[in-house]
């Protein structure tokens, strides 16, 4: 750990940001609310510490689940994590599989996204030059990655350790016929959250881990009947048990911030030798 997260409370080293079911992830923790030049994250941080690990969770749509996948401030939830001292970020997800071999239950640890959204604010650099333009050809943490597929292998739970994260608008579910295109694509899975909040992590050389908890399998597989909100949550409750584990014993093992990271770790270095039109926090 760094010095900083171990002295000031409101600092943190690793981010997690969750959806349903992750809300009471940390015990004892200090709700801290930040400002952002973004407006207002979904929610307050809850900064606590984990298995000697200082954590900063945000949920990801609010507490209540108020905001839908197109209206949560990316852009805000970031900002915010980074701000208290986050450099590395877990976002665990839940997801449609388009491949019948991906049934409920298995977490995918994804290793390429297609961004198919839209309407949504996809970077920190829209508003002020100079222009910014941020590799994206591998889009999560090698390190992160790695880490979070150990951990959910050694716990035991079905596990695909790569494939493609096909991000679409929602809040409704795919159509028969885009969830066959997207399979056709040899895409992996389907969600509504994971963009821009992976290359927003970037623009902000954040580490970023996708973790994608399947719940169904789309409409198009193989003539499944259309999926409900409600068979989601079911199954997703079902399985959250096993994966906030699998995350906890994961933050227990992620590699400690060192001062040499910017030169170890591609992530860190996405804006190395950029024009920012302002320092990040």
């Amino acid at each position: 750990m760094t010095s900083s997260s171990t002295s000031d409370p409101a600092r943190a080293e690793i981010g997690v940001i969750g959806g349903s079911g992750f809300y009471e992830f940390l015990s004892d923790a200090e709700r801290v609310s930040v400002a952002t030049p973004f407006g207002d994250p979904s929610d307050d941080l809850f900064i606590g510490e984990l298995h000697g690990r200082r954590v900063a969770f945000i949920a990801r749509h609010g507490q209540g689940h108020r905001f839908p996948p197109h209206r949560v401030n990316y852009r805000a939830n970031l900002w915010a994590l980074r701000s208290v001292g986050v450099r590395q970020v877990l976002a665990p997800c839940a997801v449609g599989s388009l491949l019948r071999e991906l049934g409920p239950g298995t977490v995918v640890v994804p290793d390429q996204v297609v961004d198919r959204t839209w309407g949504r604010e996809h970077t920190v650099y829209g508003e002020i030059g100079p222009v910014v333009h941020v590799g994206f050809a591998d889009p999560y943490c090698p390190r992160g990655r790695a880490v979070i597929s150990s951990t959910v292998r050694a716990a035991g739970l079905p596990l695909a350790e790569s494939g493609t994260l096909v991000v679409v608008n929602g809040p409704r579910f795919s159509s028969r016929a885009e969830s066959q295109w997207h399979q056709a694509a040899g895409w992996s899975v389907v969600g509504m959250t994971g963009m821009p909040e992976a290359s927003i992590a970037r623009e902000l050389a954040l580490c970023f881990t996708t973790i994608a908890m399947v719940t169904d399998h789309d409409a198009g597989v193989d003539g499944e009947p259309g999926v409900t909100h409600k068979e989601v949550l079911e199954v997703f409750a079902k399985n959250i048990e096993g994966l906030k584990s699998a995350l906890s014993t994961a933050i227990a093992a992620m590699p400690a911030d060192q001062p040499d990271d910017t030169a170890t770790c591609a992530c860190r270095r996405a804006v190395d030798g950029v024009t920012l039109p302002f320092a990040l926090p």
